[in-house]
């Protein structure tokens, strides 16, 4: 496939087309075409994982001054992810310019989400080393900025009970979390609950839905979202 129209398409030129190749080859081709298996886009893989780390969790950071460090590291967890990155990887169309192994090539790897993710971090860690961090932050915010966004505004996490209880598990301690049904509105047919989460006798976030589900999810992020485990 033609490199400067996948240049064009991601909206960044590499002055070392090496690394652009580089970050382009499966392990598989790598392999066949006995290149050895520095010449995968690997390493670059592994590079690109470091610097997507830091440059989400700065973004996360900016965007969200008043979220405590254990929601930070969750919601980062949702953006340095196989789906975000294979979501990422499907919008350039990385499958079409990646060199695949035979093997690979006829089982579909072009369209594999784990290629596909592997690969767009590789070019991640390929933009860092030919143009510095500036680059590849810009690479990083442009083409995973929906993503951002939607996990800072808390779109991306859709069970903040169990959010909330991976966060209380860090310190190794059992916490007894209530949901309290304050009350109930309604007919039968419509009704609206209002719930309170308690934990250990404390009264933490509130929220309210057609079901008690959905309010004690909403209990849970306001908890999350509004500094009361602080």
């Amino acid at each position: 496939m033609d490199r400067r129209e996948f240049e064009v398409k991601i909206g960044y030129t590499f002055s070392n087309k090496e690394l652009l190749d580089t970050c382009l080859t499966h392990s598989s081709y790598a392999r066949e075409h006995e290149l050895g298996n520095y010449r995968s886009n690997e390493r670059l893989e592994f590079l690109g994982d470091a610097y997507l780390d830091a440059i989400a969790g700065l973004a996360l950071y900016e965007k969200m001054p008043h979220v405590r460090e254990g929601v930070l590291s969750k919601t980062r967890s949702l953006v340095v992810c196989e789906d975000s990155l294979a979501r990422v990887g499907e919008k350039i169309e990385i499958g079409k310019y990646i060199d695949l192994g035979v093997g690979e090539e006829k089982s579909g790897g072009r369209v594999k989400k784990s290629i596909i993710a592997d690969a767009a971090e590789a070019l991640i860690g390929a933009i860092f080393l030919d143009g510095g961090y500036d680059a590849a932050s810009d690479f990083v915010l442009r083409e995973f900025g929906d993503i951002l966004r939607d996990a800072a505004s808390g779109k991306l996490v859709t069970d903040y009970k169990t959010t909330l209880q991976e966060i209380l598990q860090q310190d190794g301690k059992m916490h007894k979390i209530v949901y309290r049904i304050d009350k109930t509105e309604g007919p039968d047919h419509d009704k609206v609950f209002y719930v309170t989460l308690v934990l250990e006798g404390r009264e933490m976030g509130s929220g309210s839905g057609k079901t008690k589900k959905e309010a004690e999810q909403k209990a849970a992020r306001m908890t999350l979202e509004k500094g009361y485990l602080d």
